[in-house]
């Protein structure tokens, strides 16, 4: 029995239109799995922390070692110490050009199978060795051998697909005798897909996008579970707000807000109602702007963004100038 390593992310899955939250779910489907080993990111708003629970794909998580903010932690200690030394700060400076070699691969437009091909798997080999050569075996890079070391543990004798980082893969498939990758060679992103870049397109909502032909696709679309009607209505608002056009936003975001149900993304109600407290904050409602902020805090979850916007709005009443594309 095989153990199929899927690549994850992070964060970057909001970035490429063809290798997204949704797009995750598609292969998932596609290698015919229902249930998904979570071998990546502590980080609770990964986005597949939504994407996989509403496409009725069990999330089964496995020790990975990894206590959040402790590797950050000790990079940090290492930088502050290397940074007091000439030749401390020439690792460094070869550690951040390595950094930067491989964020431009995984940044550059990629899809499933580009992400599994032996170009990428080789910068990812590439990266590291360059990270240890830098910083050398030990605070520069042992958090890293501690968490290959555990997660290989936790996945011997597995079975199935499992979801781990992009660049662990190569020492994955070194550690893991059964491990293997996908064949993708038939493998195409379809509407689920499409539907999620469309949303994490107008969230971010980049200079050369035009922001009037986005809002009429979001406006054309459905909805599905993973990128439902309320989100795109949300995604549509902030639109709008970046514009100043607060009457707009304020409608969608509160067609938004009555469709809020326990069914949808977990993370959705927070920024619904985050967006929804700065929009009434910015038309001088501000009784009903704290309330809807208090709302977002009383949530059970709410992803980080949305409850620092909720705070920031309970010290000091939001103003259109500091809108940005995000909550």
């Amino acid at each position: 029995m095989t153990l199929t390593l899927l690549p994850d992310l992070g964060d970057l899955l909001r970035l490429h239109p063809q290798y997204n939250a949704g797009t995750v779910v598609e292969l998932l489907r596609f290698l015919r799995a229902s249930e998904v080993i979570w071998a990546t990111g502590p980080d609770p708003d990964h986005p597949l922390r939504d994407a996989l629970p509403a496409a009725r794909i069990w999330v089964r998580e496995v020790e990975t070692g990894e206590v959040p903010g402790q590797a950050d932690a000790e990079h940090d200690q290492l930088v502050s110490f290397l940074g007091q030394y000439p030749q401390g700060r020439e690792r460094l400076r070869a550690a951040s050009a390595a950094e930067r070699e491989f964020a431009a691969v995984v940044t550059a437009p990629l899809t499933p199978s580009r992400a599994l091909s032996a170009e990428v798997l080789d910068a990812a080999r590439t990266y590291h060795a360059a990270l240890r050569t830098a910083l050398d075996e030990g605070p520069g890079t042992r958090w890293r051998e501690r968490r290959l070391d555990t997660l290989t543990a936790a996945l011997t004798g597995e079975t199935g697909v499992v979801l781990a980082p992009l660049d662990d893969l190569p020492d994955l498939l070194e550690r893991l005798p059964n491990a293997r990758l996908p064949d993708l060679s038939i493998f195409t992103p379809g509407e689920v897909s499409r539907l999620r870049a469309l949303a994490d397109r107008a969230w971010q909502l980049r200079e050369d996008d035009d922001p009037a032909a986005l809002l009429e696709a979001l406006a054309r679309e459905e909805g599905d579970p993973i990128t439902p009607r309320a989100e795109l209505d949300a995604a549509a608002a902030s639109l709008h707000l970046a514009f100043g056009d607060l009457e707009s936003a304020r409608a969608l975001l509160e067609r938004a807000a009555h469709a809020l149900t326990d069914d949808l993304p977990r993370s959705l109600p927070g920024l619904v109602l985050a967006r929804l407290g700065q929009v009434r904050d910015a038309q001088g409602d501000r009784d009903l702007a704290r309330r809807t902020y208090q709302a977002v805090l009383a949530l059970g979850y709410a992803p980080a963004v949305a409850r620092e916007a909720a705070e920031a709005g309970l010290r000091e009443a939001f103003r259109l100038a500091e809108e940005s594309s995000g909550p």
